[in-house]
C-alpha cells in the first residue's frame, strides 16, 4: 500500500507537472527552444546567425529592441489606438503611421481598423496571398525576441525608461505594422480626412472645381514625401570589372519607427542575406546576398484611387449604383483619452464607408461632402500582406530572373519599385508593383469632371462610383484581382546601366527610354527632377567600380547649380559681395563648401522662370537659362541675403558651420543638400538661423560589387546610426564617419565577420 500511494501521489504531481508545462506553453509557445548567436561588427551591425528562421527573428527581435525600444514600443501603443490614452488626445500623431495631426485622429482611425478585422482576415490566409512559411517562422520569432528584451527590463534609453506604454506584443502586432506601412501611400495619407468625415448639413452644395485643382493635388502628394531614394545598377557594360555593381541610396526618416536598421540574417541551407530594415520588419528590404544586390525607390505609380458617389435627394449617406440606392456602412468607434487630471474619458466618433473604401472629408483640399456629391479612396494596398513574401523572396533571390519572378509572383511590392545588379553582370529596374488596373481608356471613360482636370497631372483617377462598370479592371497574371498584372508594368534589364531618383520609368536608361505604360503607373515624355537630371548626367556613358561609385555619391554635386549659378551672377551685381561668394563657389554641397548655404536659402525662394522650355527631346538639359529680368529672382537673393546676416552667419561660411546635427551635446556636420538643389546625397534639414537638425535624407547607403571572389565586395553606411537610445555606443558613431564621407565594410562572408577587430558575439536562448 505505501508503495501504491506513492506511485498514485507521483502520478498525481507528473500531471499537475504536465499540466502547467502545457498551461505554460499554451501561454508562451514561441519562446520554447529558440537560440541565436548575433556577431556584432564595426557600427553595431548584428550578423544573426540561427538553426531555424524562428530563431533568426528570435535573434532579430531582441536585438533591433536593444537598439530602438522606445520607437519600437511607440509604434505598437499607435497601432493599438492607445496614443491618447498614454500621451493625451491633442499630442502629435505618429508620422511613421501616417499623417494624423493629432493622437486622437490617430487613434480613432487605428482603432475602426482593428474593429473592422481587416488585418486578422488578410494575414490569415495562406500563401500567396497571406504571408508564406517562411515569413511567419521569422515574425513568430521576432515577436520572441522582441518580448525576451521587454522581460530582461534592461531599458536604458531615457525616451522611455520605465514607461507604462511598454508591453510585450503578439504576431497580430506585427501585422498591423505591415499593414500600416503598405498603406503609407493611400489611406495613410488621408487619415484625418477620414476621421473628420460627416454627412453634411442641410443645403450643403458643390464647390465649383477650382482652376488649381491638379497642383493642389499633386502638392499633397509631394507634401507627403518625406520618403525617396536613389538607386542606380550596372551591368557588365558599366562597372569596371564587368559584373554587377550597385549603389542603394534611401533617403528615409533620420527619426521615429520609419528609421532603417542594419542586420544580417542567416540560416544555412535555407536564408543569407544583409542589409537594412524597416524597424520591426525581421525581413531585409534593400540588401544584398551572395549573387544579388537590389534597392528600391519610392516609384511613381499611384496606389489607390477616389470615388465620385452620387447620393440619394434627401439622404447623404445614401448613394446609388447602377440606379440602385445602396446605404453606406457606418462604424461608432470609441477610445479612451486622457485628460488634463490624469482620468480617462470615452471619445466616441462615427466613421463612414461605402463598397469601395472610407468616405473622406476634405481630402485633398478639394473633396467636401455635399448633399448630392461624396468621395471615397479605394486602396490597392488595404490587403497586401504578400510583401513578406516579396522580401523573403529578394532575400533569397539568385540573380535578377529571381528578382523578376519574385515579383511578379507575390504582386507584394506597395510603392516602391525594384533596381537590382546580380553577379553575372545584369542589371535590372522593375515597376512590378501594386497599380490598381485604371487603364487610360478606363480614366477617359470614367473620370469625372473633377478626374479629368486633375489624373493627367497627379495620377489620380476620380472615377464615377455611380456604374459598375467604372470599377477596376484586372489582369489573368495578377495574383491579386483588381491589379495590373507584371506583364503591364514597366521591366527593363540592360547591361550597362539602370537608374531612378523617384522619376517615372520613362528614362531609367537615357539610351532606351520605357513608354507604353498606362498614366496610373507614370508620365512619359515630361519634365525630369533636377535630382534625376544629375543621375543621368553622372552616369550615362561611363564605367564605374565601387570605390568610383562611392566617390561619386559624396561628391555631392549639385545639378542646380551648374544650371543657373551664371544666371545668378548676373542679377546680384546689387549685393557685390555675396556675388563674390558665389562666383568662388565649387557648387558642392560637402561640409567645406562656402557658398552653398547662400545658394541653398536662395533656392528656397526662387521660382525659376525659365527661357528655354523643357524639350522631351533633350531631358537632361532643358530646361534652362533663368529669365534674369524677373523682379521676383532680384528680391528672393537680397532677401536671402538679408536672412543670413541677420542670423548672423558669414556669407561664405562653410556649410558644416550651419548644417549640422547634435548628438550627446556633439555637434556633427553633416554634407549634402534638398532636393532642389540637385544633389544625389539628399538631406532635407530644419531651418532654425541654421540647419541644426535632419527630418529625412540619405540613411542606409550600399555600395556593393561582385568581383568572382565568393565574397560580395560591399562598403556600407547608416547615416543616423544604429541606435536611437543615447546612451548606447551606436547613437552617433556612423554619423561621425558620414560627416567625414567615411563608410564601413560590408562584411558578409564568416571570414569577414569573424576577423572584425570589433568582434563581439551574444548568444541568445528562448
Amino acid at each position: 500500500m505505501p508503495i501504491l500511494r506513492r506511485l498514485t501521489t507521483l502520478a498525481a504531481a507528473v500531471g499537475v507537472a504536465l499540466s502547467a508545462i502545457a498551461t505554460a506553453s499554451a501561454a508562451q509557445p514561441d519562446t520554447w527552444g529558440l537560440s541565436a548567436v548575433v556577431r556584432y561588427t564595426e557600427g553595431g551591425v548584428p550578423h544573426i546567425k540561427a538553426n531555424t528562421l524562428a530563431g533568426a527573428g528570435f535573434g532579430y527581435g531582441y536585438a533591433v529592441a536593444k537598439d530602438n525600444i522606445c520607437a519600437l514600443a511607440d509604434l505598437y501603443v499607435t497601432l493599438s489606438a492607445q496614443r491618447s490614452r498614454y500621451f493625451g488626445p491633442s499630442s502629435p500623431g505618429n508620422p511613421a503611421t501616417g499623417d494624423a495631426s493629432t493622437s486622437l485622429t490617430s487613434d480613432l482611425y487605428y482603432q475602426q481598423v482593428n474593429d473592422s478585422g481587416v488585418v486578422e482576415r488578410d494575414f490569415r490566409r495562406p500563401a500567396p496571398l497571406g504571408p508564406q512559411p517562411e515569413a511567419r517562422e521569422l515574425i513568430r520569432g521576432y515577436v520572441a525576441g522582441y518580448n525576451k528584451f521587454v522581460a530582461t527590463g534592461k531599458i536604458t534609453d531615457p525616451a522611455c525608461r520605465g514607461a507604462a506604454w511598454i508591453r510585450p506584443i503578439t504576431e497580430l502586432d506585427v501585422f498591423r505594422h505591415m499593414h500600416s506601412l503598405t498603406m503609407v501611400g493611400g489611406q495613410g495619407g488621408v487619415i484625418d480626412d477620414i476621421v473628420t468625415s460627416k454627412p453634411p448639413t442641410p443645403g450643403a452644395q458643390v464647390a465649383a472645381i477650382p482652376a488649381d485643382a491638379a497642383d493642389r493635388v499633386t502638392g499633397k502628394l509631394k507634401a507627403k514625401g518625406d520618403l525617396g531614394s536613389n538607386a542606380i545598377a550596372f551591368g557588365t557594360d558599366g562597372s569596371a570589372n564587368g559584373r554587377g555593381l550597385l549603389l542603394g541610396n534611401p533617403h528615409y526618416p533620420w527619426q521615429g519607427a520609419l528609421r532603417f536598421w542594419q542586420v544580417q540574417l542567416t540560416v544555412p541551407g535555407q536564408l543569407d542575406v544583409t542589409g537594412a530594415t524597416v524597424l520591426g520588419v525581421p525581413e531585409v528590404q534593400i540588401g544584398y546576398n551572395r549573387d544579388v544586390a537590389w534597392s528600391h525607390t519610392v516609384a511613381t505609380p499611384i496606389g489607390f484611387s477616389l470615388f465620385q458617389l452620387q447620393l440619394v435627394p434627401g439622404s447623404p449617406t445614401t448613394y446609388l449604383v447602377d440606379g440602385r440606392p445602396e446605404q453606406m456602412t457606418s462604424r461608432k468607434v470609441s477610445v479612451q483619452a486622457r485628460n488634463a487630471d490624469g482620468s480617462l474619458s470615452t471619445v466616441e466618433r462615427t466613421l463612414w464607408f461605402s463598397r469601395y473604401g472610407p468616405v473622406l472629408g476634405s481630402g485633398f483640399d478639394l473633396l467636401s461632402w455635399t448633399d448630392t456629391t461624396a468621395y471615397a479612396m479605394k486602396d490597392a494596398n488595404v490587403d497586401n500582406s504578400r510583401s513578406f513574401n516579396t522580401w523573403y523572396g529578394l532575400g533569397t533571390a539568385r540573380d535578377t530572373r529571381d528578382v523578376v519572378k519574385t515579383l511578379s509572383s507575390t504582386l507584394g511590392s506597395p510603392w516602391v519599385n525594384t533596381i537590382a545588379a546580380d553577379r553575372s553582370g545584369n542589371a535590372l529596374y522593375s515597376d512590378i508593383q501594386v497599380v490598381p488596373h485604371i487603364t487610360d481608356e478606363l480614366a477617359k471613360r470614367c473620370n469625372t469632371p473633377l478626374g479629368q482636370q486633375i489624373f493627367q497631372q497627379s495620377g489620380v483617377a476620380v472615377l464615377d462610383g455611380s456604374k459598375t462598370s467604372c470599377g477596376w479592371g484586372s489582369d489573368p497574371d495578377a495574383v491579386q484581382p483588381g491589379l495590373f498584372g507584371p506583364s503591364k508594368l514597366p521591366n527593363q534589364v540592360r547591361k550597362d546601366y539602370v537608374g531612378n531618383a523617384n522619376d517615372s520609368a520613362w528614362l531609367t536608361n537615357l539610351r532606351a527610354p520605357i513608354t507604353g505604360y498606362p498614366r496610373i503607373v507614370g508620365t512619359i515624355g515630361t519634365e525630369r527632377s533636377p535630382r534625376t537630371r544629375e543621375l543621368l548626367t553622372e552616369i550615362d556613358g561611363k564605367r564605374f567600380s565601387r570605390q568610383s561609385l562611392q566617390d561619386m555619391l559624396f561628391s555631392d554635386r549639385s545639378f542646380t547649380a551648374r544650371l543657373v549659378l551664371d544666371d545668378v551672377l548676373k542679377i546680384c551685381a546689387d549685393v557685390p559681395d555675396a556675388c563674390s561668394v558665389l562666383a568662388r563657389w565649387d557648387r558642392t554641397f560637402t561640409v567645406s563648401s562656402k557658398g552653398s548655404l547662400l545658394f541653398d536659402r536662395f533656392m528656397t525662394r526662387a521660382r525659376p522662370v525659365w527661357k528655354i522650355p523643357f524639350n522631351p527631346a533633350d531631358p537632361v538639359r532643358t530646361p534652362n537659362t533663368l529669365d534674369t529680368n524677373d523682379p521676383a529672382l532680384h528680391k528672393a537673393f537680397t532677401d536671402t541675403v538679408a536672412e543670413l546676416r541677420a542670423a548672423g552667419i558669414p556669407l561664405d561660411a562653410p556649410l558644416g558651420d550651419n548644417q549640422f546635427v547634435v548628438r550627446n551635446g556633439t555637434k556633427i556636420p553633416v554634407h549634402g543638400a534638398a532636393n532642389r538643389n540637385g544633389v544625389l546625397n539628399v538631406l532635407t534639414p530644419v531651418w532654425q538661423n541654421g540647419y541644426t537638425e535632419v527630418v529625412h535624407g540619405s540613411s542606409y547607403i550600399q555600395a556593393v560589387s561582385y568581383d568572382g571572389t565568393p565574397c560580395p565586395d560591399a562598403q556600407t553606411l547608416l547615416t543616423y546610426s544604429q541606435s536611437s537610445d543615447p546612451t548606447s555606443p551606436h547613437f552617433a558613431d556612423q554619423t561621425k564617419l558620414f560627416s567625414q564621407s567615411k563608410w564601413q565594410r560590408g562584411r558578409f562572408c564568416e571570414r569577414d565577420i569573424l576577423s572584425s577587430p570589433q568582434l563581439q558575439v551574444v548568444h541568445l536562448h528562448g
